[in-house]
């Protein structure tokens, strides 16, 4: 039996309420395991029915129609475990790609977002926007070829270190090459297949929510600490873009108006004191040359400026964190990035500022480090994409 998709159901109609039943069950089969209770069991079609309160013969005739379009594969269940379901691989792959300042990261992943082989490459932070987008699509291009992969790529989704409004790059502090530019068109004629546009700490946020240290976290800010400061929001367990797309720009919070000047052109902004950029250069007479992890191994050493520049940095988040989380009352704060690499260096100033200047209420809101690393904007693009992909319609 085959789908018929060639118009959209009607609203109300018998077909409209099978395709939204349709969509909530392959929602959670694509976030299995999530945080249910009985996530590191199988999914079957069981606890389906039980997720999304469906009848359990609705789920059978559903799961019978997704299995006959190769989007889903059953195993029988032993016991009384019931028929096992999960995405079928020839379902259809996503890829993620992370720009940053210096680097560009391609992951190949599945539709549940799963991240199946990824490659990393250095890049002048001043290319233009075709070299990069030419050089990861050779990245991809050798990713899927080392992977024997015959499915067809369906999504991906992007990431960039910058503020983004209709999906067209808005600043030029990080790369300069891509300001201006419509993004998703761009890489839309690169790839041939549907492009999604986002801020680099929205993904990281949205990843670290649904993998690393935010997951079961319904609220929660996350702050990229790298040559820049970025932030990504997530509230009542949805990525918060705001109005035009540049919600968790904790960066560029003033601490001092007649404080040191900023990359954007303002004074005294957090990113003008805690960047990985402003420590190095803070260091440059007594460690020339040295990278962040350099330094951070001088800290742990005991080299006294090391560790006063890692701990003024961690009070300056803790500032600026305090007054996202007096006005969200997040719950969680976790720091990502380069700078995340200096652990509790650098978090445990973080809490000192955060208590200092937060309401008493505000106060007890965690701050953890992040657990995916450099990772965590790429993971975030290939779930992106993966969540962008409509299962409910034809590769």
């Amino acid at each position: 039996m085959v789908l018929d998709r060639s118009a959209p159901p009607s609203p109300g109609s018998t077909a409209a309420l099978r395709s939204a039943n349709q969509q909530r069950i392959v929602t959670v089969i694509r976030r299995w395991p999530g945080d249910a209770e009985d996530a590191a069991e199988p999914l079957t079609q069981a606890t389906l029915a039980r997720l999304t309160g469906l009848a359990p013969a609705t789920v059978s005739n559903i799961v019978r129609d997704l299995v006959a379009e190769d989007l889903v594969e059953t195993e029988p269940g032993s016991g009384r475990r019931g028929t096992v379901v999960r995405l079928s691989p020839r379902a259809g792959l996503v890829a993620g790609i992370d720009f940053g300042h210096s680097h560009v990261s391609v992951a190949l992943g599945d539709l549940a977002g799963g991240l199946r082989s990824e490659s990393r490459r250095r890049l002048d932070h001043d290319h233009p926007i075709e070299e990069g987008l030419g050089l990861a699509a050779t990245m991809l291009a050798d990713l899927v070829a080392a992977n024997g992969e015959r499915s067809p790529l369906r999504s991906i989704g992007l990431g960039v270190p910058a503020p983004i409004t209709d999906d067209v790059v808005r600043s030029a502090a990080i790369l300069p090459g891509w300001v201006g530019v419509n993004a998703r068109r761009a890489a839309g004629a690169h790839f041939g297949v549907p492009v999604h546009v986002e801020n680099d700490a929205n993904l990281g946020a949205l990843a670290e929510q649904r993998l690393g240290a935010a997951r079961g976290h319904r609220d929660a800010v996350f702050v990229k600490v790298s040559s820049g400061v970025g932030g990504g929001l997530i509230l009542g367990d949805r990525m918060f873009r705001g109005s035009a797309g540049t919600a968790g720009e904790i960066g560029h919070l003033t601490l001092d108006e007649q404080g040191p000047v900023c990359r954007c052109g303002s004074r005294g902004c957090l990113e003008a004191y805690a960047s990985t950029a402003t420590i190095q250069q803070l260091l440059a007479d007594q460690l020339p040359d040295a990278s962040i992890d350099d330094i951070v191994a001088a800290a742990r050493e005991g080299h006294v400026s090391a560790l006063r520049a890692l701990e003024d940095a961690g009070l300056h988040l803790g500032w600026a964190a305090a007054s996202v989380v007096n006005l969200l009352d997040p719950g969680l704060v976790v720091v990502g990035g380069d700078m995340a690499r200096a652990g509790d260096l650098l978090l445990d100033s973080v809490r000192v500022g955060l208590r200092r200047h937060a309401l008493d209420t505000a106060a007890t809101t965690e701050v953890v480090a992040g657990q995916l690393d450099e990772r965590a904007s790429l993971v975030g693009a290939v779930l992106l994409a993966a969540d962008t992909v409509d299962l409910a319609a034809p590769s």
